[in-house]
Parts: structure tokens; sequence; C-alpha cells
């Protein structure tokens, strides 16, 4: 961040340390000392005569007037990066940064490869991801937090959408397990076997479509993490339902298998608004071809 206006820096010292939820991990993503960002955000509070972040021995958390200004002070930093790019884009991409919003199995499987092709052509470009889940990902597409997210399709009316794939769901067994061998799982089994939920508090398209199908499993536990769900099955602690997409390259011992009554999704990338996106992320849309 060196040679940055004072003031960005202090916005952006604001900005992550909410995002980290503590001093210490803000301090790390942007390279500073824990008292150089406690500094900054408190010469802020300093200049806005308000109290941005209560801190306890948990972290921060924002105040009432923290929470009203931190918008105005997002569009501030977003501008900022805009700028940037366009500066760097005058280059011809020489520089520059994409900001990524995905979840794990695309970040496992897809990106690795889309981001190797590109950094072929523009090795200058660095890359920020953001992992989370598909409402987090929608979300910062439209606050302008990253410049494109790869999430479940639809999604918002006022976001731009580019279909990538359908991705089947799989029954998810032990090896050895007394279905491991059929073709076709019939779902009706999960009624009598103990299932683990992949699930992130709210209700996602597993709950919703063993409900359309009239079963109500015993679930034993649930998870947003993919692999967690994986080592847990092989352990034999209980059968899931996860997508094909996460299943590529699998280390544990388990067997996928398609269900007899399908649950797809639709995979996209997001964008705010394609015609004011920077070059570097309407470069990186043609590289997408080699996920």
């Amino acid at each position: 961040m060196d040679g940055k206006d004072i003031s960005i820096q202090k916005y952006m010292a604001f900005l992550t340390t909410v995002e980290c939820g503590s001093f210490t991990k803000a301090a790390e993503k942007l390279h500073y000392s824990q008292s150089g960002i406690s500094r900054m955000i408190a010469d802020l509070e300093k200049e806005w005569k308000v109290s941005l972040l209560d801190r306890d021995r948990n972290g921060v958390s924002l105040t009432s007037d923290g929470q009203l200004l931190i918008p105005y002070a997002r569009d501030v930093v977003n501008d900022y990066r805009k700028l940037q790019m366009q500066v760097d884009e005058l280059s011809g991409l020489k520089a520059g940064m994409i900001r990524i919003g995905t979840f794990s199995s695309v970040a496992t499987h897809w990106l690795p490869n889309i981001i190797r092709e590109f950094q072929r052509d523009y090795p200058n470009v660095d890359y920020e991801l953001l992992m989370g889940d598909y409402e987090e990902i929608e979300k910062w597409v439209q606050e302008g937090r990253v410049d494109c997210g790869f999430t479940k399709l639809p999604v918002s009316s006022d976001l731009e959408t580019i279909f990538l794939e359908q991705d089947f769901y799989m029954a998810i067994v032990p090896e050895g397990h007394l279905y491991a061998a059929d073709e076709e799982f019939d779902v009706s089994i999960f009624k009598n076997e103990p299932f683990l939920l992949l699930e992130h508090g709210n209700k996602e398209e597993v709950s919703e479509y063993l409900e359309q199908q009239g079963l109500y499993p015993k679930i034993h536990f649930t998870t947003w993490d993919d692999y967690a769900i994986m080592s847990m099955v092989e352990g034999g602690l209980g059968i899931s339902i996860l997508p094909k997409l996460i299943l590529r390259r699998v280390p544990y011992r388990i067997k996928a298998i398609p269900l007899s009554e399908p649950l797809t999704r639709n995979i996209g990338l997001i964008l705010k608004n394609s015609k004011s996106a920077s070059i570097a992320t309407k470069t990186f849309l043609d590289y997408l071809k080699y996920r």
C-alpha cells in the first residue's frame, strides 16, 4: 500500500478490520503492524469525531455510527480501486487486481486451471479470492467488494449472469457400504441411514430436495465443509449428498452414486455490470473456457 493516499489507507484499514473481526488479522492481511492498523482507525475516529468500533477480548464490531458510515467508506475504496485498475489498464494489463468471490468446489477444481492460463498471458495481474456461500458471494458482487463471483444461478435480476455448467448431486457412501455397488441410489434409503448434511445456516438445496421427496432422515451432523462431510462418510459416521464437482480427485475412500431422483444446480459467473467492469475482469471472462 506504499504511495497510496493516507486517507485511502485509513479507509482500507477500517474496512479490513471489520471484515476480519480483529486488528491482528487485518494487520496480517494488509502487511502492517497491529499498532499501525489501530492507530489509523483511531485517527479516523478523531477526524470524524465518532466511535467506529467496539473493542473487546473477542475482537471488534461496528458501533451504530460505524454501521452508518462503513457503506460510504466502502464506496470510496471501491472507487479508488476502479481508478487504479483503469490506470493499470492504460499500460496494457501490465499490473492490476481481479477480486473473485467463490465457493470451495470452484476454488478447488476450476480456478487453478483458469488462473494458470490467464497468468501465462498476464503474469503481473494479481488475484484476491473471497470464499463464501451463495448469498455472501451475491452480496459481495452487489456491493462491489469483488469484481465477479462464481455462484449458483439464478440470482437477483439486477446482476448479469453467465451460465457455465449444470452440476449433478450424488449420493455419497463409504467404500464397502451395502449400496456402494449400486448404479443408482434409491433415495428412499436416506430415511433409514444417519445423514450428514451440507448446509450453511439457511436452508439449501439438499434440505429442500429431501423435503420434496418426502424424506426426513436423522441428521447427525451439519456443516458447510465438503471435505469434512467426505471424511466422516469415509469413517462410517453416515451417508450424504454432495455435488459432483467437488468429487473430482477425491482422496477419501468413498463411493459417489447417481440419485434415483436427480438433483442439480446451475453454476454461473455473476457481475454487477459487464460494461463498466475493468478490462482485467472482462479479459478474465475469456479464460473461463479453461475450467
